[in-house]
């Protein structure tokens, strides 16, 4: 009985080895296909060794036209509205974490829904609304909608990181004098820096990847996000160049991996409150 227990548990442990090897293989494939197809002067869709190595690829793509602009463009943008939005997130958040309603529930409850919504359903009535108050084609407005599309789930990941916060905290600097939003900022904000990093992280990596939002509210070529950009890779009758698009890839991937390192140490840090409430 024992010999057999231990080998459906061998089994079980073989099997599930495996299926993480098939989602992991899922995942490192492409990111191979990158790398390699970057390097490679013949590179097609095969995931195979280069031919020879090569930076032409490189020295093709960086270029104003091509590289620079579109990702200066993306930057504005992106950063721009991650800022809006973790601002706007903390103020939301705040009054929902620290005080008492009847209507927090609801209101939560609703922008959780909001958050599920697909972003291609409503894309149409906002594209006629921002012809309507002349925001189409507009960096503003498109930073704007950006702002607004995160800002649901940024809310929710605020509030409920601001919930760790001892209360107590904000009541002794109330008692010296200080206002509410003085101590969100002096108090509360610095002491939850992760979630601060997590709601940064998460809104700036799904604004940089969005190809639709500005392909439809942005009309002027030299405006356009690398999002989009990318796009101008693939030529006409299934013409692509393989080298090329894999190269724009690794540059475009660059901000997102220098974001992730620079603030990587408040992801992986603790709530700094120590023995704040002690004593």
């Amino acid at each position: 009985m024992a010999v057999t227990l231990a080998s459906r548990r061998t089994a079980r442990r073989l099997a599930a080895d495996s299926g993480l090897l098939v989602v992991a293989a899922a995942f490192v494939l492409p990111l191979a296909w990158v790398v390699l197809s970057s390097l490679d002067p013949h590179a097609d869709l095969r995931v195979k060794a280069p031919d020879g190595l090569t930076l032409d690829n490189f020295d093709a793509i960086l270029t104003p036209e091509v590289t620079f602009t579109p990702l200066l463009n993306s930057l504005i943008l992106c950063g721009s509205a991650t800022l809006l939005t973790v601002v706007c997130a903390a103020l939301a958040a705040y009054p929902l974490s620290r005080f008492s309603s009847r209507f927090n529930r609801p209101f939560l409850l609703t922008i959780l829904f909001a958050t599920s919504l697909p972003i291609t359903a409503i894309m149409v009535p906002v594209y006629a609304l921002f012809v309507q108050v002349d925001l189409i084609d507009t960096m503003g407005g498109t930073i704007f909608f950006f702002a607004a599309s995160q800002l649901p789930y940024a809310i929710w990941l605020m509030k409920n990181f601001m919930d760790g916060v001892p209360k107590e905290l904000e009541e002794a600097a109330w008692t010296d004098g200080a206002s509410a939003l003085q101590s969100l900022i002096r108090i509360v904000l610095p002491l939850m820096g992760p979630g601060v990093a997590v709601v940064t992280v998460f809104s700036f990596v799904m604004m940089w990847g969005n190809f639709f939002v500005p392909f439809m509210l942005l009309l002027t070529p030299d405006q356009m996000p690398a999002s989009v950009s990318i796009n101008d890779f693939f030529g006409n009758r299934g013409m692509v160049a393989y080298g090329q698009l894999a190269a724009f890839s690794m540059v475009y991937s660059t901000p997102v991996i220098l974001l992730y390192v620079l603030i990587a140490r408040r992801l992986g840090g603790g709530f700094a409150l120590g023995g704040a409430v002690k004593g």
